[in-house]
């Protein structure tokens, strides 16, 4: 396992983050569909990831109702984790309590009331990352980097994060913080994966800009990556994908990309999951991948792809396949950039 400073910090993440969206879910519900997984599963799974150098979880106030909050809290205190080997991240934004018109979003109001049940919850006095988990359209940025900085200020959170900013809210977000002084956003968590690569025409840029790290949720495309599905392979009842058909991909390149993989995958003596975790821990801006698991051997399989190195062909052959379809303005800056890239990367006009 190797360790990742998160964002323009002097904290070091490891390069895979237990997620815990299958901590606690109930029958019937969203999260049941995902996970369900009880306080003794939960024990030996959280258990498995830090014996493997697994030194950072995330979680979230609305998984499971608050409930994988909870799991996870009391999985630390019963396997006696020292607090300082652990780097714990939670977020905010999503409804939670009773339903008012107050219980989600990202106002001062919410984020103070939500950070003392997500501490709680966990049992602990601070939370070393607090993420915004979506964009609060009704309440103003400077509103919420101030909340957030307090808590920083106080000492119940170390760090904060975004989640699924969109690049010129994030951009504005920084050009605040460093305008008033007020901590700044260290990581975004984002979808990203080899069939899903979006987030490389503005963010990724933005984020090695600004010296922001990156922390990937789903990086198995919801299960499509895992390997069980392919064109004339459905998955079974069960599994995430069957129960919860999210995040939207284009199923055709998802499957170009599992066929380019299920080859290097046999190369290596690997899963197709590896190969596609594997992928995304050889990409500069990622940080850390977050990996959610049901069973033992499945969160043994994804630490797996820690080990493997992919050489030059191998990743020219992935690039190749999960290429995104060139779009304005990227295909103008290429064409109009191309002769100063060259000069800057040989020395000559080529």
């Amino acid at each position: 396992m190797r360790y990742n400073k998160l964002g323009n910090t002097g904290l070091f993440v490891s390069e895979l983050c237990l997620g815990t969206m299958t901590f606690g879910g109930e029958d019937g519900t969203q999260w049941g569909q995902i996970g369900s997984l009880e306080q003794n599963e939960v024990d030996k799974l959280v258990g498995a990831a830090l014996d493997a150098g697994i030194n950072f979880i995330d979680t979230a106030n609305v998984y499971s109702g608050g409930r994988s909050e909870t799991l996870t809290g009391q999985a630390l205190r019963n396997l006696n984790v020292p607090r300082e080997n652990v780097v714990v991240a939670s977020k905010v934004m999503g409804e939670t309590g009773t339903r008012g018109v107050n219980s989600r979003g990202l106002s001062r109001y919410h984020i103070m009331e939500s950070v003392k049940a997500s501490l709680k919850r966990m049992q602990l006095d601070h939370l070393d990352l607090y993420q915004v988990h979506g964009f609060d359209p009704a309440t103003p940025i400077e509103e919420t980097l101030r909340a957030l900085d307090t808590l920083v200020q106080h000492g119940h959170v170390r760090y904060i994060g975004v989640s699924n900013w969109a690049a010129w809210q994030i951009m504005k977000a920084l050009g605040i913080s460093e305008r008033l002084g007020l901590a700044r956003f260290e990581s975004l968590q984002a979808y990203y994966t080899i069939a899903g690569r979006d987030l490389e025409r503005e963010i990724v840029p933005l984020l090695r800009g600004e010296g922001v790290g990156l922390m990937v949720w789903s990086p198995l495309a919801g299960g499509l990556l895992s390997g069980k599905y392919a064109r004339d392979k459905q998955g079974e009842k069960g599994d995430r994908r069957t129960n919860f058909d999210f995040p939207p991909v284009n199923r055709d390149r998802v499957f170009d990309c599992v066929d380019a993989m299920r080859a290097i995958a046999d190369a290596h003596k690997a899963s197709v999951a590896q190969i596609a975790l594997a992928w995304l821990l050889h990409q500069p801006a990622v940080t850390t991948a977050i990996v959610g698991a049901k069973r033992i051997e499945q969160l043994h399989d994804n630490i797996g792809a820690v080990d493997i190195r992919l050489d030059d062909k191998e990743l020219a052959t992935l690039a190749e396949v999960s290429a995104l379809p060139s779009e304005y303005p990227g295909w103008m800056l290429e064409r109009q950039g191309g002769v100063r890239r060259h000069l800057m990367e040989y020395g000559t006009l080529g």
